[in-house]
C-alpha cells in the first residue's frame, strides 16, 4: 500500500513537472513568434528587455479622457495579484509564475495586447513593446 501511495506521488509530480515545462515551451514559442514580428517591423531588432517592459506596465500617461490609466490601473501595481476591470470583473494574475498559462495562446495574446494597447496607449503596441512586456512578465518570480 505504502509503495502505491508512493507511485501515485511520483506520478503526480512527473505530470505536474510535464506541464509546466509543456506551458514553459509554450510562452517561450510566444516570445519567438514576438521576435519574428519585431525583426519585420525593424531590422535593428536585437532581443527583448524585460526591465523597459516593466517601465511599459508601470508608465503612467493622460489619457484623452483626461484621466491618468496605465497597465496599473487594472492589473494592479503587483502583476502577482488578481486585478479588476472597470466593469469589476477579476482579472487572473499577469505574473506567468503565478498565472502558468497567461502566455501560451498566440491569439489570446494579440487579442488582449489589441484591446489594452488601445485602451491605454490608445493605438497598437509595436512588437517591441509586446515582447518586451512578455518578457517581463515572465521574469517575476
Amino acid at each position: 500500500m505504502r509503495i502505491l501511495k508512493i507511485i501515485k506521488f511520483i506520478t503526480t509530480i512527473t505530470f505536474i513537472s510535464l506541464t509546466l515545462s509543456q506551458i514553459s515551451e509554450a510562452s517561450e514559442a510566444i516570445l519567438k513568434e514576438l521576435a519574428k514580428e519585431a525583426r519585420t517591423a525593424d531590422i535593428k531588432f536585437v532581443q527583448f528587455s524585460a526591465s523597459t517592459g516593466e517601465k511599459l506596465f508601470r508608465t503612467e500617461r493622460i489619457h484623452s479622457n483626461g484621466e491618468k490609466i496605465s497597465c496599473m490601473t487594472c492589473h494592479t501595481a503587483d502583476p502577482k495579484k488578481e486585478g479588476l476591470t472597470r466593469a469589476n470583473k477579476v482579472i487572473k494574475p499577469m505574473a506567468a509564475s503565478i498565472n502558468p498559462n497567461r502566455f501560451t495562446d498566440m491569439e489570446k495574446v494579440q487579442k488582449w495586447f489589441k484591446r489594452n494597447c488601445n485602451d491605454v496607449q490608445e493605438r497598437i503596441c509595436t512588437p517591441q513593446e509586446k515582447g518586451d512586456f512578455v518578457k517581463y512578465m515572465m521574469s517575476i518570480k
